[in-house]
């Protein structure tokens, strides 16, 4: 009886520890993807106590790069790390150096980088560093949204030799709904755009006419109220919203407070008679 419940309390032992090692593995940091190298990078290749094996060049268009006794070295695609150990074993298999000890620095990112267009306050090409580089990231780096830019990006790209295209929601990238599920992986070539905010014009007797950029749900009292509200001079019975239809045509519409308004309105406000 004694060793049947020694049995059963070693289980449970095991099971315990088993549990703990799936905690600790899901509490673990994912590791990140490295940099792979690209055509242009900028590369400096250091072989201890070897000063004549340093080398400092470009990586070429077909990812090779001519290394002393070596000779040509693909290490377009691979990793540093990767690379790195590329070389060390063909100076070991070439009997050049016993125990190399080959140290790779990436000096400049050329050859994978992303392009950012649109209402951002510093639009241009940037480099990708790293192989996990999101779309947060890159946009960060482009200084984040100008005060005219919009909620709406557009990516554009190519995945698995077919064109890509995605617009994106900014505020759902932070939304705990979608769990962050379109902070997208950025490639080499991406092309990200930030479509310019969308505006409602007002004009007429209010204090403060002229464009105003539209908020998300904004109705007609709020859009009066960002104008500083009716001058002395005007009434909200003489409120007029004019629309451009699908067919191009301006439609005038008299619209109550609380109802929307949308990208591209203009709101005008007429003089009171009395």
């Amino acid at each position: 009886m004694r060793v049947h419940q020694l049995l059963i309390a070693a289980a449970l032992g095991l099971g315990a520890l088993g549990a703990q090692a799936q905690a600790a593995a899901a509490a673990a940091p994912t590791v990140s993807a490295e940099y792979r190298l690209g055509a242009g990078d900028v590369i400096r290749v250091v072989v201890y106590q070897n000063p004549d094996l340093t080398l400092e060049t470009r990586v070429s268009e077909s990812g090779v790069i001519s290394f002393p006794l070596l000779g040509h070295v693909r290490v377009g695609g691979r990793s540093i790390s990767s690379a790195e150990r590329l070389i060390a074993d063909g100076l070991m298999s070439g009997n050049y150096v016993k125990q190399p000890q080959v140290t790779l620095t990436l000096l400049q990112v050329k050859g994978n980088q992303a392009s950012v267009l649109g209402q951002v306050n510093r639009p241009g090409r940037y480099p990708i560093e790293t192989a996990d580089m999101r779309l947060t990231d890159l946009l960060a780096t482009a200084g984040g949204v100008a005060g005219t830019g919009g909620d709406l990006l557009v990516l554009t790209g190519t995945r698995n030799g077919k064109p890509f295209r995605q617009e994106i929601d900014l505020p759902g990238v932070f939304s705990a709904e979608q769990n962050r599920a379109n902070d997208v992986l950025i490639q080499n070539g991406d092309v990200l755009w930030v479509e310019r905010a969308p505006l409602v014009y007002i004009y007429g007797e209010v204090q403060r006419p002229g464009p105003m950029r539209l908020e998300r749900g904004m109705t007609l009292m709020q859009v009066l109220a960002a104008g500083g509200g009716l001058n002395q001079r005007g009434t909200e019975r003489g409120i007029r919203v004019h629309r451009k239809g699908a067919d191009g045509k301006v439609q005038v519409i008299q619209q109550a407070m609380d109802d929307g308004v949308k990208d591209g309105d203009v709101v005008y406000v007429k003089e009171s008679l009395f």
